[in-house]
């Protein structure tokens, strides 16, 4: 009776000591309080009270870093809210090493949002977003390597502008959409001139073509039938002028 009683409770005890570690986990395995190593996924044995395991995630972790009030470098006061991605990729750092990975990465992620911005310009901040964060991720990863913990991407996903900013870029965009369509009727000016000027320098050598040109121009004002056509008094002087300065051309050919 005595040995059955044992063998109950060796069967117990070896159920009890049973765990299953899932594929994105690992364990890391303490014997007697001193670190022992890292169990892969699968079925594996804790004998406790003189092993202890703790169980590490390696998927990734989306983490929200908080709006905060930043000043930047042109002192101007903006929030920003952030988002950070990040990884364990040492189990065994980041269980021994750090007291709360999570808590940790949070805090570090704060205090670097507000270091980065605080060196850009506004007008910097929001031309090249992409760039500040990658300085961003950059210097955070710096600090969470140690931790066994990689950070893979920052994303800065808010930038709230205080009103009168909002109004004062407003104007402004306005004022460059205006400079742009001055120069641009400008532009046109320019062009017509010239295309002007080289019509005129073919009619001052071709009088006949003036000629043809307002007649052409009256064809189309009489395509109206209440359009009046009134001839001024030197176009048949013009007209003759014209025919004789063809006949003297043929009869110099």
């Amino acid at each position: 009776m005595g040995i059955l009683i044992i063998g109950v409770v060796i069967i117990l005890y070896i159920l009890a000591a049973l765990r299953v570690l899932r594929q994105y986990e690992r364990g890391v395995v303490f014997l007697l309080g001193k670190f022992e190593g890292v169990r892969n996924p699968g079925l594996t044995f804790i004998f406790w009270p003189f092993q202890q395991m703790v169980r590490v995630s390696l998927r990734t972790v989306t983490m929200q870093i908080p709006s905060q009030r930043i000043i930047t470098k042109d002192n101007v006061s903006i929030d920003i809210a952030a988002v950070a991605y990040y990884h364990v990729t040492d189990p065994e750092k980041s269980v021994i090493a750090i007291e709360n990975v999570y808590n940790a990465i949070n805090q570090i992620s704060q205090t670097t949002v507000r270091n980065v911005v605080g060196r850009f310009s506004l007008d910097q901040l929001l031309a090249d977003t992409s760039g500040v964060n990658d300085e961003i991720k950059n210097v955070i990863d710096r600090h969470t390597e140690p931790w066994g913990a990689q950070v893979t991407v920052v994303e800065i996903k808010d930038i709230q502008l205080p009103d009168n900013m909002q109004r004062a870029m407003a104007r402004e965009a306005e004022a460059e959409r205006e400079r742009r369509a001055k120069i641009v009727a400008a532009e046109g000016e320019y062009q017509a001139a010239v295309k002007l000027g080289e019509a005129a320098d073919i009619i001052a050598q071709h009088p006949v073509a003036l000629q043809l040109r307002t007649l052409q121009t009256m064809a189309e004002i009489a395509t109206e039938k209440n359009s009046t056509i009134i001839f001024p008094t030197q176009f048949m002087t013009t007209v003759q002028e014209a025919l004789a300065q063809l006949r003297t051309d043929s009869s110099n050919k």
